[in-house]
C-alpha cells in the first residue's frame, strides 16, 4: 500500500530507537522514548494559499528532520509505524 500526502502534509519514516544509553547500559522497551527525528518518504504538492496559489514545500524527499515529540498522526503502512506531520510541525532539517 502507497500512501501519498496531500497539500503540506510529510510523510515520515521515525529514526530508529537506541538501544543503549550514552553510559553503555541497554534500554528496556518501557524506558525508550519515540525519536523526535526521522526521514521523509513522501511529500504532498504544497499549501494552498487564500489566492489559490499553491506555496511549494521547504522540505523534500530523503531529507532528516526534526519534529516535535507529540507532533503528527501515526499510520500503519504495511506494517510499519509511520507519521504524518505538516510542514508546520517540522522544527528543522539535520545535515
Amino acid at each position: 500500500m502507497n500512501v501519498r500526502p496531500l497539500f503540506d502534509r510529510i510523510l515520515v519514516k521515525r529514526s530508529d530507537e537506541p538501544t543503549k544509553s550514552t553510559g553503555g547500559l541497554f534500554l528496556p522497551e518501557t524506558a525508550k522514548d519515540k525519536p523526535s527525528e526521522g526521514v521523509i518518504l513522501a511529500v504532498g504538492t504544497g499549501k494552498l494559499n487564500k489566492d489559490g496559489t499553491v506555496h511549494d514545500l521547504a522540505v523534500a524527499v530523503g531529507d532528516r528532520v526534526v519534529f516535535g515529540k507529540y507532533a503528527g498522526t501515526e499510520i500503519k503502512v504495511d506494517g510499519d509505524d509511520r507519521l504524518i506531520l505538516r510542514e508546520e510541525d517540522i522544527l528543522g532539517v539535520l545535515d
